[in-house]
């Protein structure tokens, strides 16, 4: 075992920086599919019964696994291996990047547990949100990442003029993109409302 940890030692930080990517890239799938799920769990609500029930009793076990297998072991992979990579090189707590970025996560932490909570009240049948409030928090994951990865990729280079106009332009593209889709969405409804009503009178 101390010829194992001799051998391994030097190339530690590789090793916990490698397993910190993929515990990042396992945390945000689990994050964007867990609040995607919670879209079609909502708007399983306006479904007639018995479709109702079964829909979302199968969203319910679909999000505890997903949440349970794949989004929590992510989240607590990317913590632990970020604590390693530190201990491996603690001059870089001076930085205020890193001092940013921690910030930035432990903005997603609390994303990550508000998300477990908003899980159990769904199972509940307690929740108010809609599937279009939804939509709208799935986005805000997507501008942590961007702004960690930048953070993490240019340090104390990061061009904080081009950061800031590149969150901006992203906030209004996925704004535009959410109006746009429920304008489709009510916009499909009344054609098949439509439809249906024609099919209605044409079979008295």
């Amino acid at each position: 075992m101390t010829q194992f940890w001799s051998a391994i030692a030097p190339q530690a930080y590789f090793w916990f920086k490698a397993f910190h990517i993929i515990g990042v890239v396992v945390w945000f799938a689990g994050l964007f599919y867990l609040v995607r799920l919670f879209v079609y769990h909502a708007e399983a609500e306006q479904e007639p019964e018995p479709a109702r029930s079964i829909l979302k009793k199968q969203y319910e076990l679909m999000e505890k696994r997903l949440y349970n297998i794949i989004t929590q072991p992510g989240m607590f992979v990317t913590v632990a291996m970020a604590i390693a990579i530190v201990s491996t090189e603690p001059a870089i707590l001076k930085s205020w990047w890193l001092h940013a970025k921690l910030a930035l996560v432990a903005l997603l932490l609390v994303y990550h547990f508000f998300c477990g909570r908003i899980m159990g009240q769904l199972a509940a049948g307690t929740c108010t949100w809609s599937g279009q409030q939804f939509r709208a928090l799935n986005e805000a994951p997507t501008l942590l990442l961007v702004t960690i990865v930048m953070l993490a990729v240019f340090k104390n280079n990061l061009p904080l003029n081009w950061t800031g106009g590149l969150i901006l332009a992203l906030i209004v593209f996925m704004a535009a993109a959410i109006q746009l889709y429920a304008k489709k969405r009510r916009q499909d409804q009344e054609k098949l409302r439509e439809a249906q009503s024609q099919v209605a009178t044409s079979n008295p």
